[in-house]
């Protein structure tokens, strides 16, 4: 058990060989726990609210972001530097994400997420069980948009706890700052499109995926993961494009998958309904693409819009060959993904990892 850096403040937390997840968790849980108890110490409801906050972060997930941070780190310091001065900046991002997922399922009105109820769904209960005056609804959507924020801060917080000089803290922190707010004009770009579907084209539904989800998914968490590094003798520049080609590619892919699952998956599975993204009219490639193709019947019923009808749409999407023609488009971005980093000066564990991460965080079952 490392006893951690009192001047950074590292988290006393043991990373185990091979088991990234659990180190981020760990960091997460002691990190937050620490968060609840000062928040409690200024009125109990705050140390509930953080400890409902806690939960949502700590409620399952595959870390995703965190782990292609790690390998980008990885491909340039090698296997054998310790993890735990970078720890706090990599579990930060997931901090990051409970933000930006919270937020979307406020702008979604999704009742699940990862196959629990989402943030404001917890706090609408909330104020129900304990008989308060107002809108239940209205006090979940409150609390959650402050959920959110509160994640937005608390990744600031842990970030300035890695044990890094000031220069790779500062180059860091700038790339990781260009990630928000990517992310944020990308979920700008998601909710516009679904206010004016008539004006969307595959091609800017492809733009919001680069933006909303390739950007802090896969592309600047990899590069994020470089900066942390710090100054080093491999050839920076080429790492730094490997990993935006490989990360643009392999996060435009995660983003179609997702679209596929949001239509097709199975919600024991995914955590979440099945056709949300049809009940909204959200305007994905796939949707886009299965315009394209479909005749003038299959035009016809895809525009009908009632909760009837869903199953329907979903048929004829795949009738039209949409489905096949994303799915196609999945794996050629995979396979441009992986051979980004075929060339590339990276160490080979980190290349092996992130070849496999192509393919998995692109293939998940429906």
């Amino acid at each position: 058990m490392l006893e951690g850096n009192p001047r950074f403040g590292i988290p006393r937390q043991t990373v185990p060989s091979g088991d990234l997840v659990s180190a981020v968790e760990g960091s997460l849980a002691e990190f937050l726990n620490g968060q609840i108890s000062a928040l409690s110490c200024v009125d109990p409801a705050l140390g509930r609210f953080a400890g409902t906050t806690r939960d949502l972060v700590l409620a399952g997930g595959k870390r995703l972001r965190p782990t292609f941070a790690y390998w980008g780190w990885r491909g340039v310091v090698g296997p054998r530097e310790p993890v735990e001065p970078v720890l706090p900046a990599l579990a930060a991002l997931e901090l990051m994400h409970t933000f930006a997922l919270v937020h979307d399922d406020v702008m979604d009105g999704s009742a699940t997420r990862r196959g629990r109820p989402t943030a404001h769904r917890i706090f609408a209960g909330q104020h129900s069980d304990a008989g308060r005056l107002g809108d239940p609804e209205r006090f979940g959507t409150t609390s959650a948009i402050l959920v959110g924020d509160l994640c937005l801060v608390w990744a600031d917080q842990l970030m300035a706890r890695a044990a890094l000089c000031t220069a790779t803290l500062f180059a860091a922190r700038a790339g990781y700052d260009r990630m928000r707010a990517e992310a944020i004009a990308g979920q700008y770009l998601d909710v516009l499109g679904e206010a004016a579907p008539g004006t969307w084209s595959l091609d800017r539904a492809l733009l919001v995926a680069r933006h909303k989800t390739a950007s802090y998914t896969v592309q600047r968490p990899l590069q994020f993961g470089l900066t942390l590094a710090g100054p080093a003798e491999a050839d920076v520049a080429a790492i730094d494009e490997a990993y935006n080609r490989y990360g643009l590619a392999v996060g435009e892919a995660f983003q179609l998958c997702d679209d596929l699952l949001g239509v097709y998956g199975d919600p024991v599975v995914t955590g979440k309904p099945a056709g949300d993204d049809l009940r909204t009219g959200k305007p994905t490639a796939l949707l886009m693409l299965a315009h394209q193709l479909a005749d003038p019947a299959q035009q016809a019923e895809l525009a009908r819009d009632s909760a009837e009808t869903v199953d329907r749409r979903a048929e004829v999407i795949a009738e039209t060959g949409a489905v096949a023609q994303v799915e196609a488009l999945i794996q050629r971005r995979v396979a441009e993904g992986v051979e980004a980093i075929a060339g590339a000066p990276i160490h080979p564990e980190a290349r092996a990892a992130l070849t496999d991460l192509a393919v998995t965080a692109t293939h998940r079952p429906t």
